[in-house]
């Protein structure tokens, strides 16, 4: 059997669909699966034990004409591997069309509705009644296929040559971390910066043997400057400075992770983490932390969830300007005194 899975975004998107490549190995221990990536989520994926490989979807060079033959030579790649069953977790034109020329046996995606890509499928598997996870969505593929389902593995297996490499750069890692994900891909995902620098001193001075570990990419350096500077000898500013890889790891490593509802709030979660995640303008239900939805926090507004990517209430941003730090520290400190 020779799978191919496409979902090359986003980072939250991949973990969330990682439940589908670990059952279909379970399923098929012998099995060749390949995932169709984007090239700068590639990192997430290599080495992982239950993949043959990765194919590197390479986005934004193959947007340009002069990359195409590029392009071609993937696609040519693909139709050479013979693929059993393509898999469409992405469910948009593009992705569905690259499946649909890997000419694989089998073609199944998702029936989303969304840029005509069931046009493109052999079958289209319907959404699960009333709100559905996006873990259980993605999974609903596997029903079709006959495929079990089942939580007997292990979501993000453990990378101890990441984690090694995690200690020796950051000696101090041994010890107690609370990890703090201020940054978002929607400004009005992001809890206030000056909440998160409260919240901080406040728990700096409650709990003594935690220190905090503050994530992000490098757009989220402003951000991690200013909330270090609220606790500065207890706070580790690792915004810009991780590998997809070593952030995991230094997630497995905490205790606890206060988040925004981004991609490493996903990443605590597979790893059965204590989350508290702070949602505005998205629902919890359809893209919360999968297993801990009851540890999301939001406010009861009229507008909420909206669903877009701007604000339009007559108090902007007050979904998460109305979530106080002392809301959130109580939130906290009732999960740390679970751990």
């Amino acid at each position: 059997m020779k799978i191919l899975i496409l979902k090359p975004s986003s980072l939250g998107d991949v973990i969330q669909a990682l439940p589908v490549l670990r059952l279909l190995k379970r399923h098929f221990p012998s099995s060749e699966i390949y995932w169709w990536i984007e090239s700068r989520l590639a990192g997430l994926l290599e080495g992982d034990p239950d993949l043959t490989g990765v194919v590197r979807f390479e986005r934004q060079r193959w947007a340009t004409p002069l990359h195409w033959p590029e392009l071609w030579r993937s696609v040519l790649w693909l139709r050479q591997q013979r693929f059993d069953w393509v898999i469409d977790l992405q469910c948009l034109a593009r992705s569905a069309a690259i499946g649909w020329l890997a000419n694989g046996d089998f073609f199944v995606g998702l029936d989303e509705t969304r840029e005509g890509a069931r046009g493109f499928y052999d079958v289209s598997v319907p959404r699960p009644e009333g709100i559905p996870h996006a873990v259980d969505r993605y999974l609903a593929v596997l029903n079709r296929l006959g495929v079990p389902r089942h939580w007997n593995f292990e979501w993000l297996p453990a990378r101890p040559q990441v984690a090694t490499e995690v200690m020796r750069k950051w000696p101090l890692a041994r010890g107690r971390w609370l990890t703090v994900q201020p940054g978002a891909r929607w400004p009005n995902k992001r809890w206030p910066v000056e909440y998160f620098c409260e919240l901080t001193r406040l728990l700096a001075g409650r709990f003594s043997e935690h220190r905090f570990a503050i994530l992000g990419g490098a757009e989220d350096r402003p951000l991690g400057e200013i909330i270090a500077r609220s606790a500065p000898e207890r706070c580790l500013d690792l915004t810009g400075q991780l590998s997809l890889a070593e952030m995991v790891e230094w997630i497995r490593l905490s205790d606890l992770m206060v988040t925004n509802d981004t991609g490493p709030m996903h990443v605590a979660a597979a790893l059965g983490k204590s989350v508290v995640a702070l949602f505005g303008p998205t629902d919890p239900r359809r893209t919360g932390p999968y297993g801990q939805l009851e540890r999301t926090l939001r406010l009861d507004l009229p507008c909420a969830p909206c669903l877009k990517s701007h604000c339009g209430y007559a108090q902007p941003f007050e979904c998460l300007r109305g979530l106080k730090p002392a809301v959130v520290l109580e939130a906290v400190e009732k999960r740390l005194s679970h751990c």
